[in-house]
């Protein structure tokens, strides 16, 4: 398997270089050259898996030659051993059409953790026997940040840069990241910055050749293709255990970065009969504008109860646009060009009509929100986070008669638990595989929201390529 940049002019690359690298050269993000397929014996033969085996059959053909299926399989193996349920990522039923998959029982709490897991084992096997010395630079709205983190402290080889907006990320987010006190652990918090902020700082470092060449800069933001890819595995171990694939299930997703939902558009891609996917907005809703109407236009983030949705700008929504639109480089190059000068584009048609054989939206108000949980606790017993809330409000809004409506829990609720309590009136506990995280020592480095602060910050304790 090779892969392209969505802009078309970055070097065409294989599945090693792709995880290593990260962004694409050119500004753009790299998918494959082409979408590998299952058919439906295959995609029958999921049934009855563990969620190793089913990562292995699915996660196979994106890897190609780069390492044989037993090695994927015993990092696999490795990543997952680590989630505190035997089927990593197991469905929750609310109602007779109304699923929970439930993402949060990694490390971390959050559905980063699955694909991240992964990602640091394969940081760590890619560069095993090198001198290399990878930067790995990264923004985050809350939950990126902690997992990766904990997928990489202390590993060799790796130094870790992790931006955040300060005063923008729950309590417990921010002690994920900022208590691990490895060596290669750098936390940044940005001063009077939203989650955009932070990642158009991390875009400009990796497009600025004169601190790019430097160092050897790496990404585990879902612009990384490897952490996307592991995410599409959980759309086919829920849907198989739904009917798949001779009954089609549609998922409802939080979506802040479009990283999560993409990945159910790929699974739909290979095969897997997904009746539509909803993209949930909370009142940051860029994406909601864009899929309803065809309008992408930046506006300013309002801080909400779900800080990682707090977002106007969706980095991989790029890789929806150039698969939509002919996967014409040169075409995509140019209309994102267009939006980084002016903060605002027009779907074309083209783009549009592909979007709505798939996709639905919904935006989510806070009230919304509330509401949502409140009817979880009181018809399923279920306490969900915000973001999950904002999906299943979402996922109620559909009429799809008889198909299986599938609501992506990402984030386990004691992350959010004075948003949870002032709508159910019930604080969730921490699990207590966290431990006393409010009883460690914090350590991170506040910085104003400026290239100079940020490179010149990194450049002092990164390691030089060499």
């Amino acid at each position: 398997m090779r892969y392209i940049s969505t802009r078309g002019a970055a070097p065409v690359l294989d599945f090693e270089q792709v995880t290593l690298a990260g962004l694409a050269s050119d500004g753009g993000l790299y998918v494959p050259e082409h979408w590998p397929t299952l058919n439906t014996d295959q995609i029958a033969a999921l049934r009855g898996l563990s969620y190793v085996d089913t990562a292995v059959a699915v996660m196979t053909p994106f890897i190609g030659d780069t390492m044989s299926s037993a090695d994927l399989r015993t990092l696999c193996v490795q990543a997952y051993g680590r989630f505190s349920h035997a089927a990593v990522t197991p469905l929750v039923q609310l109602d007779q059409q109304h699923w929970l998959l439930e993402l949060f029982h990694g490390p971390t709490l959050a559905f980063k953790d699955v694909a991240l897991q992964l990602v640091g084992l394969l940081f760590e096997r890619f560069l095993t026997g090198s001198t290399q010395q990878l930067t790995v630079i990264g923004a985050t709205s809350g939950d990126t940040g902690s997992a990766a983190i904990d997928a990489l402290a202390g590993r060799a080889g790796v130094d870790v840069f992790m931006l955040h907006p300060k005063g923008r990320v729950s309590d417990v987010q921010r002690r994920q990241m900022t208590t691990v006190l490895a060596p290669n652990v750098h936390n940044i918090a940005l001063e009077g910055a939203s989650f955009d902020d932070a990642q158009a700082l991390v875009k400009a470092m990796f497009n600025d050749s004169s601190f790019s060449t430097r160092f050897t800069l790496s990404a585990v933001n879902s612009i990384n293709w490897a952490r996307l890819m592991a995410q599409i595995v959980y759309y086919f171990y829920a849907a198989v255990r739904l009917g798949a694939p001779e009954r089609p299930v549609a998922f409802s997703v939080p979506t802040g970065n479009f990283g999560d939902v993409f990945a159910g558009y790929v699974a739909a891609k290979m095969g897997l009969p997904v009746a539509r996917l909803v993209v949930a907005t909370n009142v940051n809703d860029i994406l909601h504008r864009a899929i309803s109407d065809g309008d992408y236009s930046q506006g300013t983030v309002v801080p909400t109860p779900s800080p990682s949705m707090d977002i106007q700008v969706s980095s991989n929504f790029e890789r929806l646009l150039f698969d939509l639109g002919g996967r014409d480089g040169a075409a995509m190059a140019t209309q994102m060009r267009g939006f980084e000068a002016s903060r605002a584009m027009q779907l074309t048609n083209t783009q549009r009509d592909g979007a709505a054989r798939l996709f639905d939206s919904a935006r989510v108000d806070g009230n919304e929100m509330a509401l949502a949980m409140r009817w979880a606790q009181a018809e399923a017993g279920q306490i969900i986070d915000p973001h999950t809330a904002i999906g299943l409000a979402a996922a109620r809004r559909l009429d799809l008669g008889d198909t299986p409506v599938v609501t992506l829990a990402t984030a386990h609720p004691s992350k959010f638990g004075d948003a949870v309590e002032r709508a159910t009136g019930i604080r969730p506990a921490l699990p207590s595989r966290i431990g006393n995280l409010f009883d460690r020592t914090e350590r991170y480095t506040t910085l104003p929201a400026t290239f100079d602060a940020v490179t010149s910050f990194i450049a002092a304790r990164a390691t030089a390529r060499s």
